[in-house]
């Protein structure tokens, strides 16, 4: 399979390292080893300390499955399997689609959602929010239904507006994929950054037996170097093929990242919490800075999760923009280019500690324009 760049990583990988401000990071600061031990019980630290560095079981560690586990109505591990969260999406897609098939995904998006879809030679249509508010229709959903539709992609919280659906509005998308017996696919890798007053969305592998979670420890936990996410579903021959695709990957996962997970699983509020508070703490911020400049055109904060989508006022395109500020003043914004997105947006995310420092030479490259 040859597969286009990944347009937002491969931008990423041009600036993450060497801009002084990071301004767009969708994940929050990440902790250090030292907190996470902070953090472990006895027995976790035994498991720390002997620990081997050898092969590890394919679906994951049987303790790890148990953590995550908990967060879900079937507590049975056998629903549940562990691998990078790039890999799972990966996986998935290979696993439930075929050339003929037909797709609708969120749109914008992380590229991965969309982009392994068309390269295995799906037809795919885009379910897009209302850019005035960026709140999702499902009466625009069910319109995009076709004879061949397999697969229904969604994300929420979501990456980048911030938008989230009411329970009601998830429990209609459950309904139209039970009519036309689809499978759902939904990314919830901010699942539980709740910053407003919404309700908090089940897992919809809880209330769809078609249903397939993605989750890790990326972005609510803030330990996006583990490299561990992981699927959860009632559909267990789906899981078994997911597994055997990964032999010819992965084929297993980092011991270290295993059990470092179990330990921040255990103890989800001290990963948590943290990151909430700094989250609102931040969009509050932002929330008083932007009125000051003209160049953004307004702000739409997130309902959930990390990140905001914000619509700019300039004369040249939200990349130029992007590149011209990165170069210039060594703030790094992701543009709306990397989301295939038209339109002169910017992201921005909340998840930072230095992001008031970061408006700081914001305000004064904003004023220099």
């Amino acid at each position: 399979m040859k597969i286009p760049d990944f347009k937002l990583e491969r931008y990423f990988a041009k600036h993450e390292f060497t801009s002084k401000y990071l301004l767009s990071s969708s994940d929050c600061d990440g902790y250090e080893l030292k907190y996470v031990l902070e953090c472990a019980s006895k027995s976790e630290m035994e498991l720390w300390e002997g620990m081997k560095l050898g092969y590890t079981e394919s679906e994951g560690n049987p303790l790890l499955r148990d953590a995550i586990a908990q967060f879900y109505n079937n507590k049975s591990i056998e629903n549940v399997v562990v691998a990078s969260p790039g890999e799972l999406n990966f996986i998935a897609m290979n696993v439930l689609l075929d050339s003929t098939d037909h797709v609708v995904t969120v749109s914008p998006c992380y590229q991965s959602l969309s982009e392994v879809v068309k390269t295995i030679g799906c037809e795919i249509s885009y379910w897009k929010p209302k850019p005035e508010n960026w709140e999702f229709n499902t009466d625009d959903l069910e319109k995009l239904i076709k004879k061949n539709t397999k697969l229904i992609i969604i994300n929420f919280p979501h990456n980048p507006t911030g938008s989230y659906l009411k329970v009601s509005q998830l429990n209609e998308i459950v309904r139209i994929a039970e009519k036309h017996d689809l499978y759902i696919f939904s990314d919830e890798m901010y699942h539980k950054l709740m910053i407003g007053d919404m309700q908090e969305l089940p897992p919809i592998c809880d209330v769809y037996k078609k249903g397939i979670s993605l989750w890790g420890t990326s972005k609510t936990f803030g330990l996006a170097g583990l490299r561990i996410g992981w699927l959860v579903s009632q559909d267990l021959k789906f899981l078994h093929s997911v597994v055997s695709y990964k032999d010819y990957l992965s084929i297993c996962n980092s011991a270290p990242s295993e059990i470092l997970s179990i330990i921040a699983l255990n103890h989800f509020d001290k990963f948590l919490l943290p990151n909430i508070q700094k989250i609102k703490s931040n969009i509050r911020l932002f929330d008083d800075f932007y009125k000051k400049h003209k160049q953004i055109n307004g702000f739409i904060p997130p309902k959930a999760g990390s990140t905001a989508f914000v619509k700019l006022n300039i004369e040249n395109s939200s990349l130029d923009f992007s590149n011209k500020m990165v170069e210039e003043a060594g703030i790094m914004t992701v543009p709306a280019e990397m989301f295939e997105y038209v339109g002169k947006y910017i992201r921005i995310g909340f998840g930072r500690k230095n992001f008031s420092e970061a408006l700081v030479e914001f305000d004064v490259y904003l004023n220099k324009l």
